[in-house]
Order: structure tokens, then C-alpha cells, then sequence
């Protein structure tokens, strides 16, 4: 059945100020009393500074039972000035790629105060590791529940904040001192949010406040000041007998009732007289016994189910799912184990999945009917309003109603054919020429018509003229630029060119004489050139230029690149596959001749030797025997360029 019960070694009753040995059960608030006192200078609250002294719990200062009205510095010292500690913080802002356990900081020996804390709440999960391999938290890709765990000789509060509405992130908070180097890991599963560590180490060289009347600490003792080396006393002080002395009171209670505990001996302090007990205060702290430690109650704990916390639901609203995890674990040596869930099967296994409905989700309403369309002829479109309301029937954004099942709110309305009519311009009040005869022209379309009742349906061949004869008067002599009309386009599709005529005539009533171009020059001269485009090509193959022969003779071959490309020059299917360009074709079929260099002789009569030793790689034989071997190097290009 798990565990139901744990021990307190104080007492949370209300009003009760004895500390007692209480059992509670896990989940409710009342207690089971076992014992009527607990061992001397055990805490009687988890943060509380006040401790337990025959029974009854004290609020003590630092340097006594009695108290002195001193305080505890933040570095654990009597009166101190926060001189004698550093604290070591930062935040580790890493970026991580890899689903693995990633070191974050490393907590030294002796360190106190530790406080490991992720600062925006995600998916990932802290670790804590001895340096000796242990795994304390999280380890071996198990996630523990949040709780108190041992390790380094300190005990750590892991948190692991699960509300829907928090962002806290998780944490390790340990008082220590640690005994031991830890290393906190993290398990990487999304962006790194940042972790913040801080802790407090005793300084290198801690400072020694000078107090000579310093009275010595409970259950600790403190030396008195030393004298200047060389330098004694001038007389000796009596020794005073001791009244009290330690004695042995018997041992602790085992600190687990199974897997494996331990218990300690107990010696208290006593009057030398009557031997009845006193204040341990009243003895000498340097004195007192080593308690001796004795394992106890050795057999296995029962097996029990750990069961996590739920998961957030995977939808915020409707039904969802939500997990959380169950782990088959016993407790052996104040640690909580995992351990196969075959040693769990006496119990029943909880469930690891479950609905819920964090709430209704909203839905979809249509607040409006169609509008009207938007042309009175042909197609156009009409709209309607849609909202996303609440359960409650309030407006909230699109994103909190299924997307997948929103109602159309604009479509496509057809009004029916529209007529065609001629609309024309006004005609243009400038003639073409300043003087005689000229033209004068408006704009001539034919349109659809968006007034229904007209009786045209089309436009038909009777267009409405576009050019009229006008007269300015007699012309005087006059110089202008007198241009010819456009020739062909050059390119039956895509981009092309055209030239006209440009003349520099002079007009009289006469008529038109030709004039030298310079009696024009104070005039703008027309274009003779300008580009044109008749229509769009559409795909083409385009190719490269050949490449270099691959051989210089015996036959080599020569490649280029082709492309198919639409007009805008981006990569087309649309090409006739059999009007490809080829990409390959053959290219120096001649045979090779050698060239013959009248100062390449053999020099020797026994070039032959050299040739079938191969030693015409080397660069003397090569020229001592130049014919020989340049014969032979022909030989074998052959030979290579024909495999």
C-alpha cells in the first residue's frame, strides 16, 4: 500500500512547546506520540533555529543554551560580519541541441545555502549527481516525485511547481554543508530557459573577530585566545575539578523501521555527585564521546507505488488527456529506489492516463445574413459576419474555436451575363498639325455594361470612329521632324526591335521639301529605334556554348548545358522534348601526329635497355634518351585513349 506514515522528530501540534517523538500519517494532520523527548539538539522545526534540550524546545542564541542576544551571520558565524563566507552565483544560459543529461553547475565541498532554480517554467528537468556516480534526483532517465532527498551529507527539497497558470520552473534548495562534490544536470527537451544557481563557500582566509571574553559555544567549545609565541604566563591557573562528566544513556531509536537504518549511542551529561542528568552545556563539548553508528532493521521495505503528479491537459478546452507517472520504488538505506514492477504486482497499479475538460470550448455562430453581391452583372462576391463565441455568448478570439469547421464567410455570387457597349472619349481639342490639314482623335473601347437595361448584348462591327480631319489655317514655312511608320517587329514573340524613317522636312503651301538634319538640330529629334514585344514566347530551350574538346586528336567529345525556360527566364516543363538541343557530340576524330623535336635524339645506343628498365620517369634518362621515350609515352596515350 506505499508508505502511510513518517516520522517527526518535533512537534507540530499547536500550543505544545515539548518536543515529542510523533509518527503522522502522510496526507492527514493528526499524530501518534512514541516517545516523550527526542535526542538533545535536534531542530524543533524544519526552519526554525530554536532546539530541543530535555524535552522541551528553546529558542538559543548562537553562543550558549542560555542565550546571548548575538545573531547568526549568513555564514553560520556567532556575531559575525558576513566576512567569513562568499557567495558564488550565475545563470546558465547554454544553448542545447541534444535530448541528453547536460552539466550545468558544479556544487563544491562545504558548500551551504544552495539554491537551484530554473527561471521560466518547461518541459526540461534538473538532475543532481555525486561526483562518486550516485544518482540522487532524477537520475537513470526516472523523473522522482517532488519531495527531500539525501545526498552530499545534506538534505535537498526538490520542487517541481505543476499549476496550469504557473511559470515557475523547478528547484533543488539545500542548507548543507555539502560533504562531498555534487553536479546538477540538466535533462534537455526544449530551449533552455535559463537555470539560476547561487551558493555560499567559506572564504580562503576567514577572518577571526578578537573577542577575548568570548564564552564558549554550546555542544561546540571555542579556544581562547593564544598568547604571542615565546611568551607564557606568568603564573598557571589552577585546574578545576570537574563536576560533570558524559555518560553513556543508551542509543536512538533506528531512523528506519526497514531497508536498512541506523542508530546512534547517546551520552548525556551528569552531575559527578548524583549522576542525575544536567545540561549537556555544563560539560566539556571537547570531551564528549564519538557517538558510534549501528546499522538496524535490516530487512527490505515493502514495494509501494510512487505516483506522480498529472501532467497539464493537452487541451484547453474539451476533452483532453493528461498523464502522470507511476514507478515501482523501495526505500533501503534512506533512499527511495527504483526497482522492477514485478515487486509491485501484490497492488493494484494506478492509472497512468485520464481525461479532462479544463471547459467548454466555444463554437462557431453565424451573426449575419448574405450581403448583397458586389457587381449588379457577372461574378462577383458576398460576405456574412461569423464570430467565435464563448459558452457564456461572449466574442473571444478565432483561435478558440476549431479552425477546421469555421463556416464560409465570403463566397462567389453570379449575377448573370452582362450587355457590351461602345464607350468612347470626348475628342481630343489639339490637331495634329499646327498648321493645314491634321487629325484629331478620341479613345474608342467596348466595355461591359453594367446597366442591364440596355437592349445591346454586343458591341458589334460598326465602331465608333477614332480619328477626324481638322484644319488650322494656311501653313507658313516651317522646319519640323517628319517621322515614317513603324516597321515590323524583328522577333515574331518576345522581346524584338523596330526602326522608322526620321526626316527633317520643311512645309510650305507649296508642299514638303527634305531638308539637311542640322537645319532641325533645335529641335527634339523622334526616336528611329524602340523595342517590341508582339507576344509572349513562352517556353524555349536555351543552351551553352560547347566546351573545350576533351582530346586534342584520335577523337574526343565536347559537352554544353540545355535548359527548357519560360519567359520570365525561370525553369519550364513546357518544351517540345524533341526540338532538345543535343548536349554531346563527338570533336577531334583526326588521328594523332606527333611532333617532332629536332633536339629530342637519343644520345646513347642502348636507349632500348632504358626503356624496358621504365626508367624514363626520371628526368636525366628522359633526356638522355628523349626519342626512346617520347615514343613510348605516345604508345601509351593510345593505349589509354582507346580503353
Amino acid at each position: 500500500m506505499g508508505r502511510l506514515y513518517e516520522w517527526e522528530p518535533f512537534n507540530e501540534v499547536p500550543g505544545d512547546q515539548h518536543c515529542k517523538l510523533n509518527c503522522r500519517a502522510l496526507g492527514f494532520r493528526f499524530y501518534v506520540q512514541q516517545s516523550e523527548r527526542v535526542i538533545d539538539g535536534t531542530p524543533c522545526g524544519q526552519n526554525d533555529t530554536s532546539l530541543c534540550v530535555v524535552g522541551k524546545c528553546s529558542s538559543l542564541g548562537c553562543d550558549d543554551y542560555l542565550g546571548s542576544g548575538k545573531v547568526m551571520d549568513k555564514c553560520g558565524v556567532c556575531g559575525g560580519d558576513n566576512m567569513t563566507c562568499r557567495l558564488i552565483s550565475g545563470v546558465f544560459k547554454h544553448s542545447l541541441t541534444k535530448v541528453d543529461y547536460h552539466k550545468i553547475v558544479e556544487i563544491p565541498e562545504g558548500a551551504t545555502k544552495i539554491n537551484i532554480t530554473e527561471m521560466v517554467k518547461s518541459r526540461n528537468y534538473l538532475a543532481l549527481r555525486s561526483r562518486s556516480g550516485r544518482s540522487i534526483i532524477n537520475g537513470n532517465w526516472a523523473i522522482d516525485r517532488p519531495g527531500k532527498y539525501e545526498g552530499g551529507g545534506t538534505m535537498f527539497t526538490y520542487r517541481r511547481p505543476n499549476e496550469i497558470r504557473s511559470t515557475a520552473g523547478e528547484s533543488f534548495l539545500a542548507e548543507g554543508p555539502t560533504n562531498e562534490i555534487l553536479d546538477v544536470y540538466m535533462i534537455f527537451q526544449q530551449p533552455n530557459p535559463g537555470v539560476h544557481y547561487e551558493y555560499i563557500l567559506p572564504s580562503e582566509k576567514p577572518a577571526v573577530p578578537q573577542q577575548p571574553n568570548h564564552r564558549p559555544e554550546a555542544g561546540g567549545g571555542r579556544e581562547p585566545p593564544r598568547l604571542p609565541e615565546n611568551q607564557v604566563p606568568a603564573t598557571q591557573p589552577p585546574r578545576r575539578e570537574r563536576q560533570y562528566n558524559w555518560k553513556l544513556a543508551g542509543a536512538t531509536e533506528c531512523s528506519a523501521s526497514c531497508g536498512k537504518g541506523f542508530r546512534h549511542s547517546v551520552f548525556h551529561c551528569v552531575s559527578r555527585l548524583n549522576h542525575g542528568q544536567v545540561s549537556d552545556a555544563l560539560c566539556d563539548s571537547g570531551s564528549r564521546p564519538t557517538p558510534q553508528e549501528e546499522a538496524c532493521n535490516l530487512q527490505p521495505c515493502p514495494a509501494f507505488w510512487d505516483i506522480g503528479e498529472w501532467s497539464e491537459c493537452s487541451k484547453t478546452c474539451g476533452l483532453g488527456m493528461q498523464h502522470r507517472q507511476v514507478l515501482c520504488r523501495q526505500i533501503y538505506a534512506n533512499r527511495t529506489l527504483n526497482v522492477h514492477t514485478s515487486r509491485c504486482r501484490h497492488l493494484e497499479r494506478p492509472e497512468i492516463t485520464s481525461t479532462c475538460q479544463m471547459k467548454i470550448c466555444s463554437e462557431w455562430q453565424i451573426r449575419s445574413e448574405w450581403t448583397a453581391c458586389s457587381v449588379p452583372c457577372g461574378l462577383g462576391q458576398r460576405s456574412r459576419e461569423v464570430r467565435c463565441v464563448s459558452n457564456v455568448g461572449d466574442f473571444v478570439p478565432d483561435e478558440e474555436c476549431n479552425m477546421n469547421l469555421r463556416p464560409v464567410d465570403v463566397e462567389n455570387c453570379d449575377m448573370g451575363s452582362c450587355a457590351k457597349s461602345w464607350f468612347y472619349t470626348d475628342w481630343g481639342n489639339k490637331c495634329s498639325a499646327d498648321c493645314g490639314m491634321g487629325v484629331r482623335t478620341r479613345g474608342v473601347l467596348c466595355l461591359t455594361n453594367h446597366i442591364s437595361s440596355l437592349p445591346l448584348e454586343v458591341c458589334g462591327s460598326e465602331r465608333p470612329a477614332d480619328a477626324q480631319v481638322c484644319n488650322n489655317g494656311l501653313c507658313e514655312n516651317r522646319i519640323e521632324w517628319f517621322t515614317g511608320p513603324w516597321s515590323q517587329c524583328s522577333a515574331e514573340c518576345g522581346a524584338g526591335s523596330q526602326q522608322r524613317s526620321v526626316a527633317c522636312l520643311m512645309k510650305s503651301d507649296e508642299g514638303l521639301a527634305v531638308m539637311p538634319p542640322y537645319e532641325c538640330s533645335s529641335l527634339d529629334r523622334p526616336l528611329g529605334q524602340q523595342s517590341c514585344n508582339l507576344k509572349a514566347c513562352g517556353a524555349k530551350w536555351y543552351h551553352t556554348d560547347w566546351s573545350a574538346c576533351s582530346k586534342t586528336c584520335e577523337g574526343g567529345f565536347r559537352v554544353r548545358e540545355v535548359r527548357c525556360l519560360s519567359d520570365d527566364a525561370l525553369s519550364s516543363e513546357g518544351c517540345d522534348p524533341q526540338l532538345r538541343p543535343a548536349e554531346r557530340e563527338d570533336c577531334n576524330p583526326e588521328p594523332c601526329i606527333p611532333s617532332i623535336d629536332d633536339n629530342c635524339r637519343d644520345k646513347y645506343f642502348n636507349c632500348n635497355v632504358v626503356v624496358q628498365a621504365r626508367l624514363c620517369v626520371y628526368d636525366y634518362y628522359k633526356t638522355t634518351c628523349c626519342s626512346s621515350c617520347s615514343r613510348v609515352a605516345h604508345r601509351q596515350s593510345i593505349h589509354r585513349g582507346r580503353s
